[in-house]
């Protein structure tokens, strides 16, 4: 794609200020982001949400967020349409997938991946796995990479077992299929509502929870891990062995043995990953797609708590 081809101005959605839904507004005239040195210009194909992104504009961080106005979203994939001067990985055309936020939490850039075109470091991106379509990849980077990088600070290995709450959810639903197919899980443990356990099953979990009948923490199984997708911390180093780890990722502060961390998002996970998923070992799962001008609605159905898997907007302009 030759530069005189890509616009000047692009259409994006944006806040203005912090708040529900209603702050969204879709721009058709946003300044493309500039392109420096160690970034490329990706143009946009697919999207995921995050309950992050929800949480950011809600102004649950604004500490220590971007000045508004802001363009959310984090997940991205689509295809390089200009490279940096210093890019060394990537060349115009290629296709790629990963979180253009390092840090999450801290500085996430105010021009996000809900534009038709984004900035972002090449040390954020991978190539996109060439059996997955780019709805496929857009749900993945954030997850995955916060699925994996939990599994290896909790020094999860194999003939290890774990019970992982909220196993249906984005990031879950991943925990599981990384925990069995890639760390090489003893067992897999899962909580989920009534009419989520079958999919667990399907995911490769041997023992799903309904958690509306069972209270995980009374049986007397004990697991070597357990990985709080949803913010049980209290209830869920009851549910460990003497010896074991709870890994938290909803932000709240965990009782010992426990930890809670946010991810530090890195392409090499994405690579590191690339040969399980395209082998089929591990699947992306995505709930439904919403298309460029459905943002709202979209945004609205992941804050309801119903997906199973991710919410992923498709196609881009």
């Amino acid at each position: 794609m030759a530069s005189s081809t890509i616009p000047t101005e692009i259409k994006a959605w944006v806040y203005h200020e912090y708040g529900g839904v209603e702050v969204l507004k879709l721009d058709h005239k946003v300044a493309i982001p500039e392109v420096k040195d160690h970034q490329v210009l990706v143009k946009v194909i697919a999207a995921a949400l995050n309950p992050v992104d929800f949480k950011r504009r809600l102004g649950r961080f604004k500490a220590t967020d971007s000045p508004l106005p802001i363009v959310p979203g984090f997940d991205v994939a689509g295809v390089v349409a200009k490279v940096g001067s210093q890019v060394k990985e990537f060349k115009v055309g290629d296709e790629v997938y990963g979180d253009i936020n390092e840090r999450a939490l801290n500085g996430p850039k105010q021009f996000g991946s809900l534009a038709e075109y984004t900035a972002v470091e090449e040390s954020l991106l991978a190539h996109k796995p060439k059996n997955l379509d780019f709805v496929q990849a857009a749900s993945l980077p954030l997850a995955i990479e916060t699925a994996y990088e939990g599994l290896e600070r909790a020094g999860f290995s194999a003939g290890k077992s774990i019970l992982v709450l909220g196993g249906a959810g984005g990031v879950g639903s991943l925990i599981v299929q990384l925990a069995k197919h890639v760390f090489g899980a003893s067992k897999v443990a899962a909580t989920a509502s009534t009419k989520k356990l079958e999919f667990l099953v399907s995911l490769g979990v041997d023992q799903p929870i309904d958690y509306t009948q069972v209270k995980f923490e009374e049986l007397a199984e004990k697991f070597d891990v357990v990985y709080d997708a949803v913010g049980e911390g209290d209830r869920a180093v009851k549910a460990v062995k003497e010896g074991g780890i709870v890994v938290n990722i909803v932000g709240q502060p965990v009782p010992p043995p426990g930890f809670s961390f946010i991810l530090t998002a890195n392409g090499e996970f994405l690579k590191k990953l690339k040969p399980f998923l395209e082998s089929g070992k591990v699947k992306p799962i995505v709930d439904r797609s919403y298309p460029f001008d459905q943002v709202v609605e979209a945004f609205t159905y992941l804050e309801s708590n119903r997906a199973v898997g991710k919410v992923v907007i498709h196609p881009i302009p």
